[in-house]
């Protein structure tokens, strides 16, 4: 006879009701996917560092066109509630005081990855084209690439460009960012 456990799904109220009583503390690296609390993985100098550089970057081309999140919230449904590296969301005034951004406020969402590269690639990413965020890309700090993410459908993204040293990354979302791959990763070795 197998036995059946069954398993408590979540909703973003009450995920956001178990931050509120101390259940999840605010420096929990948690995140919210398909109704599962999921621990995230620990940050690497050198993912925070690439992760620093693109705030810098992208906050010099947007200036007050686009706010730069790091590493805050975005609701991408009632099940899901992602922390992506950065979020590049619509400009508002209240900064999204009163709720989290949802999917429709997100240009573009950066993941950068060292040891959760195939996470990532084949969790996080899927769940951004299915709440129709238009663009996102990945950064493999590993493979020294940047894989750029467009056209959602259905789930996965149908245009896949990867880019190397030497390459320049272009948001087709957002025409002002234009970056040099090396202004990225670093120069290789740093």
């Amino acid at each position: 006879m197998t036995v059946q456990i069954a398993r408590r799904l979540f909703n973003t109220s009450e995920y956001a009701r178990m931050r509120q009583s101390g259940i999840l503390q605010e420096d929990d690296r948690v995140e919210l996917f398909d109704g599962e609390v999921r621990a995230m993985t620990p940050i690497g100098p050198l993912h925070a560092a690439i992760v620093k550089r693109l705030n810098i970057l992208l906050t010099r081309r947007l200036a007050m066109s686009a706010i730069v999140s790091v590493q805050d919230p975005i609701q991408l449904n009632d099940h899901s509630e992602s922390q992506p590296d950065i979020a590049i969301l619509r400009a508002r005034a209240d900064y999204y005081a009163t709720q989290h951004p949802g999917a429709l406020d997100v240009y573009i969402v950066i993941e950068v990855a060292d040891t959760s590269t195939d996470y990532d690639r084949d969790e996080k990413l899927p769940r951004y084209a299915e709440a129709g965020i238009a663009e996102a890309w990945l950064v493999d700090i590993d493979g020294q690439i940047i894989e750029q993410y467009t056209l959602p459908r259905h789930g996965h993204y149908l245009n896949l460009r990867r880019l190397e040293y030497g390459d320049e990354i272009s948001s087709p979302t957002l025409p002002i960012i234009t970056l040099p791959v090396e202004e990225i990763l670093g120069h290789q070795g740093n």
